[in-house]
């Protein structure tokens, strides 16, 4: 199961096994209280019989004054234990008193409490087994949901192929017709960065986050800055990140850092400044823009504050970065620019 199908299925685990359960302890409850009761009836009715033969070993008997006003035949229960009082035949001063002894009285009440922990134990076995084939059965929906999505995404992906590579080709066609030429070189530009996008929702339907490699940040930084600084002529970057390993995630990690270069720059100011810099296990991205007026929402999905855009971009950095396990943080300033912190101290191994 991917995470998605795991985290679904824990939750419909852990409501309806959570909910069963606790439905069953409190009849259980209800039943183990209404048993005790039993119990003492029981008790009582052998302490009336008691009174009669005077046969019984398993009570204490004694002699009361009748003053303390006791009442017959009724069950009292006490730190002593349980006791019941009964009149003598022709006697006006004394009742007889039956008493178990809290001891005995509470091994009998533990070896009804063992009964029902075992019968418990074992309802909550079944239902444990129950909870289990209830969540399996609630995944399939999701599951042939999220099969349908991804087959149609890679048949989307796929479909996309035979326009990119006829684009590649003329575009390449035009350039030897016309020579070098900047405007080429951005649709060449372009294209790539489709197919890098392409590459990055392949790896994304495969699971491949989990696979992790060894990496250089500074060799990384400095080719994701020169692979968009072509888009954006008008922006200076500045990169000082010192020549530290990573090891996580590639593919992940160039998503993030280019979406949060690219917005850097598109929301730049004209003849702005985007400076990435490293120090002390933080990569930091900072530009001269126009600022974020509600940091706090920036990652919620389809929230923008511009015209340009759909509002996704920072919402899958976050995604992404929580599939990372790296803490992502903004700070911001109107008409200032904005600095994202990125935290590596979990994928720092040098």
């Amino acid at each position: 199961m991917n995470k998605v199908e795991t985290e679904s299925f824990s939750k419909s685990f852990f409501l309806f096994f959570t909910s069963l359960s606790i439905l069953i302890s409190i009849l259980f409850y209800i039943n183990f209280t209404k048993d005790v009761q039993t119990l003492d009836e029981d008790i009582l009715s052998q302490m009336r019989i008691c009174s009669y033969d005077l046969k019984c070993n398993q009570f204490k008997l004694d002699f009361v004054d009748i003053t303390k006003k006791k009442r017959i035949s009724t069950l009292y229960k006490n730190e002593n234990g349980l006791t019941s009082y009964y009149p003598i035949i022709d006697s006006e001063k004394f009742l007889l008193s039956f008493n178990l002894s809290q001891e005995d009285y509470q091994k009998e009440v533990n070896t009804l409490k063992k009964e029902y922990y075992l019968e418990l134990s074992a309802v909550l076995v079944v239902a444990f087994i129950l909870s289990i084939l209830f969540s399996i059965y609630a995944l399939y929906p999701l599951r042939n949901a999220l099969l349908l999505t991804q087959e149609f995404i890679k048949d989307i992906l796929h479909d996309f192929n035979t326009p990119l590579a006829s684009l590649r080709l003329n575009s390449s066609m035009l350039k030897k017709e016309v020579g070098d030429n900047e405007k080429i070189n951005r649709i060449e530009l372009s294209v790539n960065n489709i197919l890098d996008l392409q590459e990055h929702l392949r790896s994304y339907l495969q699971n491949s986050s989990m696979q992790k490699e060894e990496f250089t940040l500074e060799e990384l930084i400095k080719q994701r800055v020169s692979f968009i600084e072509k888009n954006y002529p008008n922006i200076s970057f500045s990169i000082d990140v010192k020549n530290t390993k990573l090891f996580t995630n590639k593919e992940a990690f160039i998503r993030i850092i280019d979406n949060i270069l690219s917005n850097a720059a598109k929301y730049n100011k004209k003849d702005g400044l985007v400076k990435v810099i490293y120090n002390n296990n933080r990569l930091q991205i900072i530009d001269t823009g126009k600022g974020i007026k509600n940091p706090k929402k920036v990652f919620n999905r389809f929230y923008k504050e511009q015209e340009r855009g759909i509002g996704i971009g920072l919402h899958i950095v976050k995604k992404l970065c929580d599939e990372l396990k790296i803490n992502i943080n903004i700070d911001s300033e109107i008409y200032k620019g904005t600095c994202f912190t990125i935290n590596l101290s979990r994928l720092t191994i040098s």
